[in-house]
């Protein structure tokens, strides 16, 4: 059974919804590297965390560019 193809609208929400969440994934990773944003008891952790986050963002966006 062939694939069912997307309308232009239904790409364009889509896209959307994945550049949201790259931003605010990104926002989140900088904001724990940078000390705005912290996880309680977890120290030295939320820069670790933080760049955990960025660096697999980025690699998933890359990835997903890739992909199309």
């Amino acid at each position: 059974m062939p694939a069912k193809q997307k309308s232009p609208v239904s790409k364009i929400l889509n896209f959307v919804a994945w550049l949201t969440g790259v931003i605010v994934s990104l926002a989140v990773g900088f904001a724990l590297i940078g000390g705005t944003l912290s996880v309680p008891y977890l120290g030295v952790a939320n820069l670790i965390a933080g760049w955990i986050v960025v660096i697999t963002t980025i690699f998933g966006a890359i990835l997903a560019i890739l992909n199309k």
